[in-house]
């Protein structure tokens, strides 16, 4: 639902502060204790929520979503289970946006139309499917346009000007600004850059801007959202479910726990971002 994540930014321009926007892996390690994470997630600090959909063959993450994937789809995630975790979590919180992320085929097998049914019914706001390109707006784009569903675009640092405008045509929500070139979580950004980017791409669009591909730290998150309208961490929150797992890959008393603090660790890192800025 556009009006539900254009209020959310609203709200956080007015609050003067970007949002902290945090991806997890659907049915990682098991349905229930994702359905706990995604729900302690806006208490800690999210302000928007990424919902991975696990899929055997995710081209462009890196080891550690490849790796909360394989976990989720042995526990028996699946893309009707992922949206039923939207649903359930929909139940306590009607204000936090939700955006699906994930590849293209396992929307393509459920069934285009069936699926935006099924994720406006349960409340999804928005879309990132990382393999389908804008020349393939007719397949799930637009659709999901026509149906008041966000599809949110990602952009790199080899997105050119002349590029630019063809990315951005029907992109609504937000702008995804991936900081680097290659896969999830594989090296440092560097905040200057970012600031560069994040210009050049405002001067295409009037969306928010939202950066990710690297933030792992407070410190990361304040730098990055000091220029940036949002700051996106994923891998380092997917690396925290692994770390407080038994060695053979099942949930502790400490999982959700652990995700918690590291989330409330980065709010606090973006909630200070505009005031370095301002200093």
């Amino acid at each position: 639902m556009t009006a539900r994540m254009d209020k959310r930014f609203a709200d956080l321009k007015a609050e003067g502060r970007p949002a902290l926007v945090t991806y997890f892996m659907a049915g990682d390690p098991d349905y229930d204790t994702s359905l706990a994470i995604m729900k302690a997630l806006p208490e800690a600090g999210a302000d928007v929520i990424e919902l991975g959909m696990p899929f055997s063959d995710p081209m462009a993450d890196g080891p550690a979503i490849q790796m909360a994937g394989q976990r989720a789809l042995k526990s028996g995630q699946t893309l009707l289970k992922t949206l039923e975790l939207a649903r359930e979590f929909r139940k306590t919180d009607q204000t936090t946006p939700i955006v699906l992320m994930g590849y293209y085929n396992p929307i393509y097998v459920f069934g285009v139309e069936h699926f935006l049914d099924v994720a406006i019914d349960v409340g999804i706001d928005g879309l990132i499917v990382v393999d389908l390109p804008p020349e393939m707006d007719d397949e799930l784009c637009i659709p999901a346009r026509r149906r008041d569903i966000n599809f949110i675009r990602l952009a790199t640092p080899t997105t050119d000007d002349k590029r630019l405008p063809t990315v951005l045509q029907n992109t609504s929500g937000f702008v995804y600004y991936v900081s680097m070139n290659g896969i999830t979580g594989s090296s440092m950004l560097d905040p200057s850059r970012v600031a560069s980017a994040v210009q050049r791409i405002k001067s295409h669009t009037d969306l928010p801007i939202c950066v990710g591909f690297g933030v792992k730290t407070a410190e990361h998150a304040r730098l990055i959202g000091t220029s940036a309208d949002g700051v996106v961490v994923g891998t380092a929150i997917v690396n925290q479910v692994a770390n407080n797992l038994t060695a053979d890959g099942k949930a502790t008393a400490d999982t959700v726990q652990a995700v918690v603090t590291l989330v409330r660790g980065l709010a606090s890192g973006v909630r200070s971002a505009r005031l370095a800025a301002a200093e």
